[in-house]
């Protein structure tokens, strides 16, 4: 793996230079994924593997190289490669019937393809099969694991309750790496992630323009993988790479898709391994996913004086978190700002957020006149991929949209 991003890397650094420095915003997403994984992969660092909403401004703060688990999931499929890991884990007696994330990240460790961390950090939310995953890996590398236990609101003591386990987790981290917390190198870091936080607000407004600016995969996992990036000046040029280019797009009358005739919502996860429904979409339909669950702010900028509270409240703030009413409330919320004529909800085979949810999902969506489609699929598993049977239903469910009126009830 280490080889893998480090090939990425360079061809993508040569490739902008190649052009003059000149590179779409996803290539300059995709690099600072590469170089994390670099870095990940490179023995060198100090290491964390987390949970979904560490707070991984203040690790890249301290000098720890960081990534929840999910992460590894999602590139062993990308590859190709994780068939192989998914059995390994198999054999070993884990369910079958748990999430392939979680599946491969496991093979992947007992294969020796995960990288050996100095702690671990779990997190209770958003789902117990990554906290799971998290203490197996504590278990397998006989390394110091500190769990955050994340409230499902911000009621009674709540914030107070989680930014003092963010402290106790700042002191584990120094006494199992020898990294100290230097305030000041916080504080820019907090000042860092406010900058991605205004960019990235501007970038989530311009993509609601008609037609919306962003092709279908510019910010496909965009919302999730870039959290991995706050706090370091990487996060806050991809920001504003997609700034800027939407703008260009916008005032020049480009689309993201050319001849937009159908937006859509993408529910939590996209489908990790190459497959080409989503150019089918753009191709044949003039259908573009113009907005993920994950792709929004649900939390305010942070005090870089005082910032533990603050780093708290964005813990919380997931929108997995809490009651189903909030995450339908937050789907319907985004389902109109983006004005769009339906949801595709991948069902990941193993995931409560994602086939546990789907009746209270489809209901809440269909209370404002936005139809899902429900698909039966394991984002990370290619072997179990029937693209044909995806295919007709995904071309079902648009022709049945193209004959609907092309506005939201209120």
């Amino acid at each position: 793996m280490f080889q893998f991003f480090q090939e990425m890397e360079r061809g993508i650094e040569a490739s902008i230079r190649a052009s003059g420095g000149q590179a779409s915003p996803r290539k300059r997403y995709t690099l600072e994924v590469a170089r994390l994984g670099r870095r990940l992969y490179s023995g060198r660092d100090k290491m964390a593997w987390c949970g979904v909403v560490t707070p991984f401004d203040l690790l890249n703060a301290m000098g720890v190289t960081s990534c929840f688990v999910e992460f590894v999931g999602a590139m062993l499929a990308s590859t190709g490669m994780v068939g192989g890991f998914i059995e390994a884990a198999d054999h070993l007696g884990y369910s079958s019937d748990a999430c392939s994330f979680h599946r491969s990240v496991l093979g992947a460790a007992m294969k020796n393809t995960m990288p050996v961390p100095d702690v671990l950090i779990g997190t209770t939310n958003p789902c117990s099969g990554g906290l799971a995953v998290i203490e197996n890996l504590a278990r397998h590398f006989a390394k110091p694991l500190f769990i955050l236990h994340i409230p499902q609101d911000e009621s009674g003591g709540n914030v107070p309750y989680l930014a003092d386990q963010i402290r106790r987790m700042t002191r584990f981290v120094t006494d199992h790496t020898g990294l100290p917390l230097d305030r000041e190198r916080l504080r820019r870091a907090i000042e860092n992630t406010n900058r991605v936080h205004a960019v990235g607000s501007e970038v989530y407004e311009l993509a609601r323009h008609v037609p919306s600016p962003a092709t279908s995969r510019d910010l496909s996992n965009f919302g999730i993988v870039m959290s991995l990036f706050l706090g370091a000046e990487g996060a806050v040029e991809v920001a504003e790479a997609y700034r800027d280019a939407f703008r260009q797009r916008i005032a020049s009358g480009k689309g993201g898709v050319p001849g937009e005739k159908v937006r859509l919502l993408w529910i939590q996860n996209r489908i990790q391994f190459r497959h080409p429904l989503e150019k089918m979409l753009e191709d044949e339909y003039q259908a573009s996913i113009v907005i993920d669950e994950l792709n929004d702010f649900n939390w305010v900028p942070i005090d870089p004086d005082e910032p533990f509270e603050g780093l708290a409240r964005r813990s919380i703030a997931i929108p997995f978190n809490g009651t189903m009413e909030t995450r339908v409330a937050h789907l319907q919320k985004l389902a109109r700002d983006y004005k769009v004529h339906g949801a595709v909800n991948p069902c990941n085979w193993g995931c409560r957020q994602g086939t546990g949810a789907r009746g209270l999902i489809e209901a809440g969506l269909k209370e404002i006149g936005v139809p899902v489609l429900n698909l039966e699929v394991d984002c990370v598993d290619d072997r179990k991929f029937t693209e044909g049977q995806v295919r007709t239903r995904l071309e079902a469910f648009l022709e049945m949209l193209d004959g609907r009126p092309q506005s939201l009830q209120g």
